[in-house]
C-alpha cells in the first residue's frame, strides 16, 4: 500500500500536470503566461527567486521579462547576448545547468548590480523551448547551497518544454496585435495627412496664403485651441463644403 507522503506526492504532482495542460490549453496574454511559469517554478522547488527571460529575436539577446522579487527597472531592459553568461549558455545548448552553492564562482556566471539573485548560492536554469529552439530560459535561485534533485530538474525542464510551446503561440499572437496596430495607425497618420493637406488648399485658395503660411496657420490654431490638427482640417473641410453652390 503506497504511504501517505507518495500519495500525497502523487496527487501533487498529477495536480501539476493537470495546471499545466490548463495553461498550455488557455488564452492567456505573454505577461499572464509569464506569471504562470514563475509561480510553477516557485511551487516545484521552493526556490527564493526566479526570474524568466525571453529571447529577442532582433537583437540576439535575453531581455528579463518576469521575475519573483520585483524589478521594476530592469524587466524589458536587462539584456543578456545569447551564449554570455549561465543564463545565455543555457539558452545557446538548450541545456539545464544545475549550481549547488557558490554559483557566482561557475566561469560562465555574469553578474548583474542589480540583481540582488546573483548574490544567492544555488542556481538552477533550465531552456524555454518550442519546435526545436530556445525561445528563452527560466532560473531559479536559493540563498543557501541546495541539492537540486532530478525530480526537481526534470518538472523545470518538462515546464520548459510545455510552456515554452505555449508563450511562444502568445508571443505570435502579441506580435500580430501589435502590427494591426500598427497598420492602423499608419492608416490613421496618413488619413490625417490627406485631410490637413486638404484644408491647407483651401486656406490657400481663401486667405490667399502660402502652403507654409497655410500650415503655420493651422499648426498655431491647433496649439491655441488645444484641438489635434486633424479636427481642425475637417472643419475647414466641413465649411468649404457647406459654403459650395448647391448644383
Amino acid at each position: 500500500m503506497a504511504t501517505v507522503a507518495s500519495m500525497n506526492g502523487s496527487e501533487s504532482h498529477v495536480s501539476m500536470l493537470h495546471r499545466i495542460s490548463s495553461i498550455v490549453s488557455s488564452n492567456l496574454s505573454v505577461d499572464e503566461m509569464l506569471g504562470e511559469v514563475v509561480g510553477l517554478a516557485v511551487q516545484v522547488t521552493g526556490c527564493d527567486a526566479c526570474l524568466v527571460y525571453l529571447v529577442d529575436h532582433p537583437t540576439g539577446e535575453l531581455v528579463l521579462r518576469a521575475s519573483q522579487l520585483p524589478h521594476a527597472a530592469a524587466l524589458g531592459s536587462l539584456r543578456i547576448p545569447i551564449g554570455e553568461g549561465v543564463t545565455g549558455w543555457v539558452a545557446a545548448h538548450q541545456a539545464v545547468v544545475a549550481l549547488r552553492s557558490d554559483a557566482a564562482d561557475d566561469p560562465r556566471f555574469k553578474r548583474f548590480q542589480e540583481l540582488v539573485e546573483d548574490t544567492y548560492q544555488a542556481f538552477l536554469s533550465a531552456p524555454l523551448v518550442s519546435k526545436g529552439e530556445a525561445i528563452g530560459v527560466v532560473n531559479v535561485h536559493h540563498r543557501e547551497p541546495h541539492d537540486h534533485s532530478p525530480e526537481e530538474v526534470a518538472t523545470l525542464v518538462f515546464i520548459g518544454e510545455q510552456l515554452g510551446v505555449a508563450l511562444s503561440r502568445s508571443l505570435l499572437e502579441e506580435e500580430k496585435e501589435r502590427l494591426l496596430e500598427e497598420t492602423v495607425e499608419m492608416k490613421r497618420v496618413l488619413e490625417t495627412r490627406k485631410l490637413v493637406e486638404r484644408a491647407k488648399g483651401i486656406l490657400q485658395r481663401q486667405r490667399a496664403m502660402t502652403e507654409e503660411e497655410a500650415y503655420l496657420h493651422l499648426r498655431n490654431q491647433s496649439r491655441r485651441m488645444r484641438r489635434p490638427m486633424r479636427d481642425l482640417a475637417e472643419a475647414i473641410i466641413l465649411a468649404d463644403d457647406l459654403n459650395r453652390p448647391v448644383e
